[in-house]
């Protein structure tokens, strides 16, 4: 039996009329439907939805951590082997000898943007600081937390937790869209990912679960950068002079959740409703000028030789470390204190919870990639959208977090930026340094990170916005309905400061934790149907049967129905 040419229609019913026009009603109402319970039971019932919410959390750690840990591995290899494999990574993300449409200097800066951006500045500093007083080997007495033999075990976890394994689950989704999209013409949406295992089928109600999982999962993932990020604003704009917004304990206010919010969604929306290639792309490279200015200051006036020991040593034990810590799970004996225990605990709340974030975030930022990476062969996206963002990554948690260690160690801050808040670490940091020299130059310095924050926030968020509609709109990325715009945008500000309320941060983790169970699955299932695609994709071509849309058009008359 003759390979036939692949699956390259897939029609998705969307409305003619009326306010759903060009929307597929079936996703775009229920999964509205899912956001507005979510929203109304937690602003309206915060004890018992946090309660509710906590306990499946716990059921979720105690039967998925290895899950969790087990597929981010799996994503890891997949991803790698793409790129190394000759009949997958030549291919081109689009027609033959297509260019990509943004040059590498937007194409890195909106990546780097929507995907991890905004964690710079809360996690580059803070995380590898938590790291530096407790991880596994602390736990297990092998180094001693808050001490200088400590420091390359601090940053062993830190890249292990924003390296390869975040940017693999990225990458994973938007090299499936990509793929499918624009070498087969199929709708831009996360069911097109599936069409070798399931075919036409996902026109139906298959695809239309499928696209609102990925849609919930996008706006949970998404609700917990902009938490992160809500309260990391509100201490800037402490810092800078404006009062009120943050209580005793350093957490945001009800007033301080309601300003950030109005801000970073109000100006998302606009910057949405201009489109990717408008206020978004500018958005992004303003975001990356500043970061660089940033970071400049951190390697330049910072921990400079520190920071370059932590980058290579780093780097060096964590590519060694990266086999045993994709793989190895923690099993607790139950006994609530006793080592087995903590290193369960700690996992749940590091590793589990990240790849979590990132598998929640990555059908958002896999559609965003996909959307600005057409042109681009499999190898050079692999490439590009794995290895230079963790390296970005990497530069910024080390010399960033390698400035607040080493003026904890040796600069005589003495706990001025390890008791800060974690969202307050890096304006706590910049203070210290800076104080002295001149209060203006503090000042100054914590007025840039809140517009480079406010910058990273409305990229991320409108980000989110526009790829939740195109999924809502079968794959359309042309102009959509400006309600449509307004509503995921209040209703995403809406998830952030509802879940905000009903437990703070810890809140909207749960909520993400959950998000991403399901879409994981899907993740998988996109895996493995793109290597069948581009395992029959060779078979076609040694054939001579056309694999591309464009070229299965030209070829409609060799009376070969289409099939995967």
């Amino acid at each position: 039996m003759s390979i036939q040419p692949p699956l390259t229609e897939l029609p998705i019913k969307t409305a003619s009329s009326g306010f759903y026009r060009g929307f597929s009603v079936d996703v775009t109402v229920v999964s509205k439907m899912i956001i507005s319970v979510l929203v109304v039971w937690c602003i309206f019932w915060p004890t018992q939805s946090g309660r509710v919410l906590g306990d499946l959390n716990s059921v979720i750690l105690s039967n998925f951590a290895a899950w969790y840990i087990w597929v981010v591995a799996f994503f890891i290899i997949v991803c790698l082997g793409l790129a190394l494999w000759p009949a997958a990574g030549r291919l081109n993300l689009g027609q033959p000898g297509e260019k990509p449409e943004f040059t590498n200097f937007s194409w890195f800066s909106m990546m780097f943007g929507a995907g991890i951006g905004v964690g710079m500045l809360t996690w580059a500093v803070a995380e590898p600081v938590a790291h530096f007083g407790s991880n596994p080997e602390t736990i297990q007495g092998i180094t001693t937390g808050g001490a200088a033999d400590n420091v390359r075990m601090a940053y062993k976890w830190s890249f292990l937790h924003w390296g390869l394994g975040a940017w693999a689950c990225y990458a994973v989704a938007g090299l499936s869209l990509a793929f499918f999209s624009y070498r087969r013409g199929l709708p831009l949406t996360i069911r097109s990912a599936l069409t070798p295992l399931f075919g036409s089928s996902l026109s139906g109600k298959l695809g239309h679960v499928i696209d609102i999982v990925a849609v919930v999962a996008t706006i949970l993932g998404v609700a917990q950068t902009l938490g992160f990020g809500v309260e990391q604003f509100v201490a800037g704009l402490t810092r800078i002079g404006i009062g009120g917004l943050m209580n005793e304990d350093g957490g945001a206010t009800f007033v301080g959740i309601v300003v950030a919010l109005l801000a970073i969604m109000g100006a998302s929306t606009l910057s949405a409703l201009s489109g990717v290639g408008k206020g978004i792309k500018w958005l992004s490279n303003i975001n990356m000028v500043l970061s660089i200015f940033l970071l400049g200051f951190f390697i330049i006036f910072g921990a400079t030789w520190f920071g370059a020991t932590a980058m290579v040593v780093g780097i060096w034990d964590y590519l060694v470390a990266l086999p045993a810590m994709s793989f190895n799970v923690f099993t607790s004996d139950g006994v609530e204190g006793s080592e087995a225990f903590l290193l369960t605990q700690w996992q749940g709340w590091w590793p589990v919870f990240y790849w979590a974030w990132w598998i929640a975030f990555a059908p958002f930022v896999g559609l965003f990639l996909a959307r600005i990476s057409r042109g681009r062969s499999i190898r050079e996206f692999v490439l590009g959208a794995m290895i230079v963002p963790a390296l970005m990554c990497f530069v910024w948690f080390a010399w960033a977090g390698g400035t607040a260690i080493d003026l904890e160690l040796n600069g005589g801050a003495n706990g001025v930026i390890f008791d800060a808040a974690n969202g307050d670490k890096i304006f706590a940091m910049t203070e210290f340094m800076l104080a002295p020299v001149a209060q203006a130059l503090a000042w100054g310095m914590a007025l840039l990170i809140v517009v480079l924050l406010m910058t990273f926030l409305v990229t991320s968020a409108d980000s989110a916005v526009l790829i939740v509609n195109t999924i809502n709109a079968a794959g359309d990325e042309g102009p959509k309905a400006r309600p449509h715009i307004m509503f995921w945008g209040i209703a995403l500000g809406l998830v952030v400061g509802g879940l905000l309320l009903s437990g703070g941060t810890s809140a909207i983790q749960t909520a993400m934790v959950i998000g991403a169970l399901p879409f994981s699955v899907v993740m998988v299932l996109m895996c493995i149907a793109l290597i069948k695609a581009i395992y029959n994709d060779s078979r076609r071509e040694a054939a001579g049967v056309p694999s591309v849309h464009s070229e299965i058009e030209g070829a409609t008359g060799n009376g070969l129905s289409p099939a995967e």
